[in-house]
């Protein structure tokens, strides 16, 4: 490893942070629409893609469709509407070819702080290049602007229990978030420890195609909702037949964004209804005489958490077959052979996979200075859901938790350009906002799943009205977002250089 290099600072208007399906969608808007801006986008790690770029564990794809989960700028064009990983990696790639991205994006390029000085209205960010031979060197970048796409989670760790007995097991474990390459599961009996998205799309994968295991079992503490959906949208190929691909793809977008919203809604509006429902379904796709209130009856409503799905009954078709189980219970320790639970059952294993879960951290868990003082994140606000108050020039793309992660990006893209023009029209080139004394909180993410309460720390608050209530709803936040720029909860400034600039050239006049 060479040694460390220290280099010249560079000064950009805005520096997006994050080269996932957030940071490419940014970089395109803003690109776009504000073209006299310079920008860079800045990636800790060695490849594009985010989350899509970094999970590869076998059959990873998304938990929404394409229509409503792509940009609205460029048409999902393949014919799966929920996509594996791989289609959405390449997807990614064509928007940052079509859009003359590569210039901006630099690869392994972390940034460890940020410090923000009123004085001259710029984030000094420092920032440390790791080369391909594993070289470092630090540079600083001054900017205007943080656009941070860095997700909610950490990158380089899973969340993973400590489970009594790990030792003694004598197979291997794995996290999905850590999948090996390596990795022999064929003709196995593996132990999927979870029942998130995660490992709905596990276990089918699993049992599936060559070197298939032997069988699978998803081991559950207690039960999460699953539901069935095509994994085609015939609606959409309709569409897209009759309008064009470009109208075609708006309209199924819209259609999506109307079904969606009113599928949630009407869960959390009638509960008891949308249970029965569920169950129903459940019961038509597992075998006769199936425990169906033991292992897919939660405890919560339906939305206090994430619905699960599983593209063409997938999950359901591998429980009938007799290649996946079903076990729920807590688990007591690991054992040489398996797992035993609290009831003295011993499941057995050859392969135990924690899908527990994700470990959550914003920003990378970058020091943030404000004016010399450390900011506690965890104690700011979130207005619009998208600017945190105590914290000049600074946004967050934090997408949904009910719908489509995207939707929400593209309005709080819109948002953030509408704002710069503002600024630059009314000759500010800072703004923070700021709640009212004594301002009911709550936390920003409003879900029992555990990675959002281990998280309520160390994460922004939200209000319990507009605008510093987190809307959850594109059709809520389409009004928001697009509605008047600015309010008496944004405090608008000019860097005290630039005031005493001016009042100097006043006395010279």
């Amino acid at each position: 490893m060479t040694a460390q290099v220290l280099e010249a600072t560079e000064e950009f208007d805005i520096v997006i942070i994050g080269a996932g399906i957030s940071g490419i969608g940014a970089a395109t808007y803003f690109g776009r629409e504000l073209p006299a801006k310079s920008l860079v986008v800045l990636e800790a790690r060695d490849s594009i893609g985010g989350t899509w770029d970094l999970f590869r564990y076998p059959g990873i794809r998304s938990d929404s469709d394409l229509h409503t989960f792509g940009y609205e700028f460029k048409p999902w064009r393949h014919e799966a509407a929920i996509a594996d990983a791989p289609l959405i990696r390449e997807y990614l790639r064509e928007t940052v070819a079509e859009n003359d991205l590569a210039r901006a994006i630099r690869l392994r390029h972390r940034v460890v702080e940020a410090e923000w000085s009123s004085d001259d209205a710029r984030w000094t960010l420092t920032v440390e290049a790791t080369d391909a031979d594993g070289g470092t060197r630090t540079t600083t970048i001054r900017t205007r602007w943080v656009f941070a796409a860095t997700g909610y989670y950490r990158y380089d760790q899973g969340f993973a229990p400590d489970f009594a007995g790990r030792e003694d097991f004598q197979g291997e474990i794995v996290h999905p978030q850590h999948w090996p390459d390596s990795l022999d599961y064929a003709g196995k009996k593996v132990v999927v420890i979870g029942s998130g998205a995660t490992a709905i799309t596990l276990v089918p994968s699993l049992v599936s195609g060559p070197g298939a295991a032997a069988h699978v079992t998803m081991l559950q503490r207690t039960p999460t909702y699953v539901m069935a959906l095509p994994r085609t949208d015939t609606m959409a190929l309709r569409l897209t037949r009759l309008l064009g691909p470009r109208r075609g793809y708006a309209a199924t977008r819209f259609k999506n964004i109307w079904i969606d919203r009113a599928v949630v809604k009407g869960l959390r509006t009638f509960p008891k209804a949308g249970r029965a429902l569920i169950r129903h379904e459940n019961v038509k796709r597992l075998p006769k005489h199936f425990d169906v209130d033991k292992h897919f009856n939660p405890p919560y409503d339906p939305w206090d958490q994430r619905l699960c799905l599983a593209p063409d009954g997938d999950f359901f078709a591998s429980i009938r077959e007799g290649t996946a189980s079903v076990a729920t219970g807590a688990i007591h320790r690991f054992s040489a052979e398996g797992v035993v639970l609290e009831s003295g059952e011993e499941i057995p294993a050859d392969v135990i996979v924690t899908a527990t879960g994700l470990n959550m951290r914003l920003f990378d868990g970058m020091p943030i200075v404000v004016d010399g003082a450390k900011v506690d994140v965890g104690q700011s606000v979130a207005y619009r859901g998208m600017l945190l108050s105590g914290i000049p020039n600074w946004a967050m793309a934090i997408g949904y938790t009910t719908s489509s992660w995207t939707l929400k990006v593209s309005l709080i893209c819109r948002y953030f350009i509408d704002l710069v023009r503002h600024m630059d029209r009314h000759g500010s080139d800072q703004v923070v906002p700021v709640p009212e004394d004594g301002m009911e909180r709550r936390p920003v993410m409003d879900l029992q799943a555990g990675y959002a309460r281990r998280a309520e720390r160390i994460l922004p608050q939200q209000g319990v009205t507009a605008p510093w209530r987190m809307a959850m709803a594109y059709t809520e936040d389409a009004k928001a977002l697009r509605g008047p720029v600015a309010d008496e909860h944004l405090h608008f400034g000019t860097s005290r250089r630039d005031a005493s600039e001016q009042t100097g050239r006043l006395h010279h006049a």
